[in-house]
């Protein structure tokens, strides 16, 4: 019989192995059967079996995975307790993702591949500062002011060290202590090189030998334990990783030089000196455990920078900040504004939340998070978003979003998010991971036993010293940190240049990219429409008239065509009729009850909704301005068109240009918009574009993508609105325009804060450079071992004599893995 299960825990092809091996050993299952993407089991049993034996058998092997049937939910109580979210200053991941993005409350090790956990950036610790008593430290305030107790002026108090900077301070303390112990075993043991060892004239071989074990002890039980800890526990949860093969390799090393001092006689002669004393090997074991410490340390110091670009951006968050009560200036912490409040920015300030200019011009520096070099002009009513930089004018604003719901906390968040999700590439390192520990292992014992009936004598001794150096040399670390690396520096760089990523698929993704569709309205054109004229085809309306029902009518709607003509009507100082019954018609236009009439507004899809018929005389009128890339929108009284608006957006001053780089990188441009023909082919023709769909509707452009899609294209829908959100959802890549709806950019994969095409020029070029990044990471991590394991195993010394010391074997390895974080690092100079 076959029952199906599904299983919780599961985040790469590592974790279905082990699930699928784990439920196979229970006694009377016949086969199972495990699927990553579904996370179900499918189990065959010869009769049934209780889910509480497969729930127990899990359980005792680790606990990371929960097994339940279909439609019932696991039970959280435990996941919370296992995976419990930051509750100090951050929130901690693995490096390498191996449980995807499982995070912890504290810093330690992962359970999968043993490396320390990296902390999570996180806004809320930078932006609080509180003031505290140097004689009475208990006292603690958020502002500065006296000691309620003795008087004294407060103090800030200090931010307390990062994690990853407590993860380096600990791990350079145990380096010195391992290099002050390994050094003069090291120098014993080089000693032996010397004629005629002037050592042995002090005392025997044997003596020096115990003091050599007697010096190792700290290095291998305290400076180093850690890695012997780690290996421990991935042989016992059988998570096996780079840890298992140094824990083996040093701890064969060093235990064999221990049996060795103890019980001399049971080895043979070929490993014994002159003097009789076996040869010992505290010093590889000590020397490959300092220099794999060493290699962990400068890990450490390379993982603090590949976030560099969330630092930076966490380095714009102010902590005061100017509010503005009853005339007085008064200054508070950032966490003390509140919606509404109104602050006072003074020259050269950052800007403390995000909000709208209410009285003042200025000049605000968006670079640190568009991108642009340029200062952007701002008068009242603009937009200005936190940790920009004021000009040379003070301005009064007021506050519109604080604290988490602000632009930086967002794309903090992003960045944070987007670095520790997986690119579908990386499921070439896991699949080559999950087989890699186990063959090292094997082909270590091939190594022993070839060199045991092959090799020249002593041939124990060298079989030995080579098995030992391919565990050693071996490193799945390198392979696992190939693409998490690349991505997590890739994200940051896109944050820094106003491009946001939603996940590293979307990375992947973009550099496929063959097809780009683009929306006009906010994402070719500045999507701040103009009224240029109204106009009236009935006598008894006159264009106030027009003008009156168009406002009364628009007021209640949010569309940026909407919002221009009620602007323009404040202008003209209309006063408008009470609207009944509002309702937007998707992809056509507004329709509502004023004056008893049923009015209606939009294109002419709008005005067949509506039952209202246009003349051959009335399109010719429009034409005239559609042929010049203006929107014109038709209003019907009563099922009868009396009158119409004529709106003007202006092209992007970057359109053109980012349209023109983009075909030359080989992608197709086309332009779908809910326009008419005769405006989208004005634009078109404005764009040098080749292709483009007019009178599209939200579900024609979901259609048009999955047409392309059929053809075998990769997709990019570039948009802005509501309208754009479907197309945007199942699009291969969908990129929303920072400026558009949230609805817009929840549905999509990449988000452009300044909203314009340019922002595609750098996602691509982006992408591109994260991508070959990664390949060379992967490609080099996969000729390190390929090339690095035969080597160590000794393939050279028949044609060259070349031998590779286990020592040598360790450096290589403790600096493979810092040499694929290095070249994660040049992303961070690429120009995009």
């Amino acid at each position: 019989m076959k029952h199906t299960y599904h299983i919780h825990g599961m985040t790469c092809n590592g974790c279905r192995g082990h699930v699928e091996d784990t439920l196979s050993k229970v006694k009377g299952v016949s086969k199972a059967s495990v699927d990553l993407e579904k996370s179900e089991a499918t189990i065959t049993m010869e009769s049934h079996i209780p889910l509480e034996t497969f729930q127990e058998a899990l359980k005792h092997d680790g606990g990371r995975y929960s097994i339940h049937k279909p439609g019932e939910h696991q039970d959280t109580k435990e996941v919370k307790k296992e995976l419990p979210k930051g509750k100090g200053t951050g929130t901690f991941y693995c490096p390498m993702h191996c449980e995807g993005d499982k995070t912890y409350d504290k810093p330690g090790d992962c359970p999968v591949c043993g490396m320390d956990l990296v902390e999570e950036q996180n806004l809320s610790i930078n932006t609080a500062e509180q003031w505290t008593c140097p004689m009475h430290p208990e006292v603690v305030k958020n502002e500065a002011g006296d000691c309620p107790i003795c008087g004294m002026d407060l103090v800030p108090m200090e931010a307390d060290i990062s994690a990853e900077a407590k993860t380096y301070n600990k791990l350079l303390k145990k380096f010195k202590i391992a290099v002050a112990f390994t050094l003069p075993i090291f120098l014993i043991a080089m000693s032996e090189m010397l004629p005629n060892n002037p050592l042995y004239d002090v005392m025997e071989q044997k003596y020096w030998n115990w003091i050599q074990f007697t010096l190792s002890i700290p290095v291998v039980f305290y400076a180093t334990w850690m890695f012997f800890e780690r290996a421990y526990k991935s042989i016992k949860t059988w998570n096996l990783n780079m840890f298992t093969l140094i824990g083996i390799g040093a701890g064969v090393a060093w235990l064999f030089s221990v049996f060795g001092m103890f019980f001399p006689d049971i080895f043979p002669s070929q490993f014994k000196a002159e003097s009789g004393a076996v040869h010992v090997y505290f010093e590889a074991a000590t020397v490959i455990l300092t220099l794999v410490l060493l290699g962990q340390i400068l890990e450490a110091r390379a993982h603090s920078k590949t976030n560099s670009a969330v630092k930076e951006l966490l380095k714009l968050a102010p902590n005061k900040a100017i509010k503005v009560v009853e005339g007085e200036d008064i200054e508070v912490s950032i966490d003390a504004i509140e919606l509404h409040d109104i602050l006072k920015v003074k020259p050269g300030d950052k800007i403390p939340v995000d909000g709208a200019i209410t009285e003042g011009d200025t000049t605000i520096d968006e670079s640190m998070i568009t991108g642009e070099p340029l200062p952007v002009n701002k008068t009242v009513n603009d937009k200005v978003s936190s940790g920009t930089i004021n000009g040379n004018q003070t301005f009064l604003m007021k506050a519109e979003k604080v604290g988490s719901d602000t632009l930086l906390s967002q794309i903090i968040h992003m960045v944070n998010n987007a670095s520790r999700s997986r690119a579908p590439i990386q499921n070439l390192a896991d699949k080559v991971s999950g087989y890699f520990v186990p063959v090292v292992v094997i082909i270590s014992l091939l190594t022993f036993a070839t060199w045991v009936i092959w090799g020249p004598e002593p041939v124990y001794v060298y079989a030995f010293v080579n098995a030992i150096a391919v565990l050693i040399i071996a490193c799945p670390c390198a392979l696992g940190l190939a693409t998490p690396m690349s991505v997590m520096v890739g994200v940051g760089k896109g944050a820094q240049n106003g491009v946001l990523i939603k996940n590293a698929e979307a990375l992947e993704k973009m550099d496929q990219v063959t097809t780009l569709i683009v929306d006009k309205t906010g994402t070719i054109t500045e999507g701040k429409p103009t009224v240029e004229t109204v106009g009236s085809f009935d006598t008894d309306f006159s264009k106030n008239d027009i003008l009156k029902y168009i406002v009364s009518l628009n007021k209640n709607s949010e569309h940026p065509l909407a919002e221009a003509t009620v602007t323009y009507g404040k202008a003209q100082d209309i006063k408008t009729f009470k609207s009944e019954t509002f309702s937007a018609v998707t992809g056509k236009g507004v329709e509502a009850t004023i004056n008893s009439k049923k009015v209606a507004l939009g294109n002419p899809e709008m005005m067949a909704h509506a039952n209202a018929k246009i003349s051959s005389k009335m399109e010719e009128e429009a034409k005239t301005y559609q042929k010049q890339g203006k929107t014109v929108s038709y209003l019907a009284i009563d099922k009868t068109v009396t009158g119409y608006v004529v709106i003007a957006d202006k092209i992007k001053a970057t359109s053109v240009k980012a349209i023109k780089e983009l075909q030359d990188k080989g992608i197709e441009v086309i332009m779908l918009t809910g326009d008419n023909h005769d405006t989208a082919q004005a634009v078109a023709t404005a764009l040098n574009l080749t292709d483009f769909k007019a009178s599209m509707l939200p579900e024609d452009k979901l259609k048009a993508v999955e047409k392309l899609q059929e053809q075998g294209k990769i997709v990019a829908m570039a948009g802005d609105g509501i309208n754009d959100a479907p197309a945007l959802a199942k699009s291969d890549v969908g990129i929303a325009m920072g400026t558009g709806t949230s609805v817009a950019i929840e549905s999509a994969m990449i988000t452009l804060v300044k909203g314009d095409l340019h922002g595609i020029v750098k996602a691509k070029n982006l992408s591109h450079a994260v991508m070959k990044n990664i390949k060379i990471n992967l490609f080099f991590a996969l000729i390190y071992n390929t090339l690095g394991v035969p080597i160590a195993a000794g393939i050279l010394f028949p044609f060259f004599g070349i031998l590779l010391s286990p020592m040598i074997a360790a450096l290589a390895m403790s600096f493979s893995s810092v040499s694929v974080i290095a070249n994660a690092l040049r992303l961070r100079s690429i120009k995009i």
